[in-house]
C-alpha cells in the first residue's frame, strides 16, 4: 500500500515589514493596543509588482530542493490561496507551475482560507494513497495586502503577505506516513470572516468602486469564541481516534491568527510552552501560507528533526477547520 510521506518544507517572506508603529501612523491604534489583543509586533507585505505566485514558487522551488526529489518528478501542484494572482482563472498553481518550470503536472486552486494548508495536505494524502499520484508539491500562499483595508484597525493589524510549500511524496513505509487529516466546513457562520464583494453574490445594480472591492471583513470577537471553541474539539477528537497523548507531540503548530487564541487551546489541551510552535509575532496572520511558514521556522532554526510528530490545527472564513498529524519523513541521504 502507498502511503503519504511529508518530505520537505519551504517558505517565503517578503522584505518590507509593516510594523505596529508604523500602524499606528495609519490608523488609530497602538503598538500596545495591537501587541495585548493579538501578540503580533510586525507583519511582511510583498513588494509592488510582487504577486501570490511568485512568493508561492519562491516558496516551492525551497521545498523541492530540500526534498531530495529531481523537479520533473513532480505530478501535481495545489495551491491555498484567497488572494489569487487572478480573480477566476488562470489558477495561482498554474501560474506557479509554469514559472518551476513544471508544464505538464496537474494545477489547481483551493479556497479555504486559513484551513488551506490543511485542506491541500488532505488531498495529497488522498492522491498518493489511490495511487493516482508519486510527488505532490502543496503551497500555501498569500498576498493578503491586496485584500485588505488599511483604514479598518480590526482587520488591517492583523494580515501580512508570504508562502509556505511543502513536498508529499508516496512511500511503502506507514512509520513515514502522514497519520491522520481532518477537515470540515460550516456556512452557516460565513458572515463572521468574509470577503462579501466581486463575486456572483455581489450586487452588481448597485456596484460602485467601493461595494466592489474584496477586502475581508470580520467580527473579531464572535470569531475568536468559535475558533477557540472549534479548534479545541477538533484537536480533541484527531488525537482520540488515532490513541495519541498531547505529551507524545512534539511540535504542536496552529495557525497563527492570534496568540490569545494559540494559548487558550494550548492550554486546554495541556500542551508545554516547548510543544507550541509561534510566529505570529513577526508575521502576522498570512492565512493558508501561516502553517507552512511556521514549519518552516522551526526546521530552519534547527529544532524539526526527522521522525518527530507536528500536530497542525487551523480555523478560517467559510467557515473551515482542520488538523493533522504528520511525522517529519525526509528522504534520508
Amino acid at each position: 500500500m502507498a502511503y503519504a510521506a511529508f518530505r520537505s518544507i519551504g517558505a517565503y517572506a517578503p522584505s518590507k515589514i509593516l510594523s505596529n508603529e508604523d500602524l499606528a501612523n495609519m490608523v488609530d491604534t497602538t503598538d500596545e493596543w495591537i501587541t495585548k489583543r493579538t501578540g503580533i509586533k510586525e507583519r511582511r507585505i510583498a513588494a509592488d509588482g510582487e504577486f501570490t505566485s511568485d512568493m508561492g514558487a519562491k516558496a516551492a522551488q525551497i521545498a523541492i530542493e530540500r526534498s531530495g526529489i529531481d523537479k520533473s518528478q513532480i505530478d501535481m501542484i495545489v495551491c491555498a490561496t484567497i488572494s489569487p494572482d487572478y480573480f477566476c482563472m488562470p489558477s495561482t498553481a498554474a501560474i506557479i507551475s509554469t514559472k518551476l518550470g513544471l508544464s505538464n503536472a496537474t494545477a489547481f486552486d483551493i479556497s479555504a482560507a486559513c484551513t488551506g494548508f490543511v485542506y491541500v495536505l488532505s488531498i495529497a494524502k488522498a492522491f498518493i494513497e489511490s495511487g493516482m499520484k508519486k510527488n505532490i508539491l502543496i503551497i500555501g500562499a498569500e498576498k493578503l495586502s491586496a485584500i485588505t483595508d488599511y483604514s479598518d484597525r480590526g482587520t488591517c493589524i492583523l494580515f501580512g503577505d508570504g508562502a509556505g510549500a511543502a513536498v508529499i511524496s508516496a512511500t511503502e513505509d506507514k512509520n513515514e506516513a502522514i497519520i491522520d487529516v481532518h477537515t470540515g466546513a460550516d456556512g452557516a457562520f460565513a458572515d463572521l470572516l468574509m470577503s462579501p464583494n466581486g463575486g456572483s453574490g455581489s450586487a452588481h445594480d448597485t456596484l460602485d468602486q467601493e461595494a466592489a472591492s474584496c477586502f475581508m471583513q470580520m467580527k473579531g470577537n464572535e470569531t475568536f469564541k468559535v475558533a477557540v471553541k472549534t479548534l479545541t474539539k477538533d484537536v480533541v477528537d484527531i488525537l482520540s481516534e488515532n490513541s495519541i497523548e498531547a505529551s507524545q507531540i512534539k511540535h504542536f503548530v496552529p495557525h497563527q491568527a492570534n496568540l490569545r487564541i494559540i494559548k487558550a487551546v494550548g492550554e486546554a489541551l495541556k500542551l508545554t510552552d516547548e510543544q507550541v510552535v509561534l510566529t505570529v509575532e513577526k508575521y502576522g496572520n498570512t492565512s493558508g501560507a501561516s502553517i507552512p511558514m511556521a514549519i518552516n521556522d522551526i526546521y530552519e532554526s534547527g529544532r524539526l528533526k526527522s521522525g518527530e510528530l507536528m500536530l497542525l490545527d487551523a480555523f478560517g472564513g467559510g467557515l473551515t477547520w482542520g488538523s493533522a498529524l504528520v511525522p517529519f519523513a525526509p528522504l534520508q541521504k
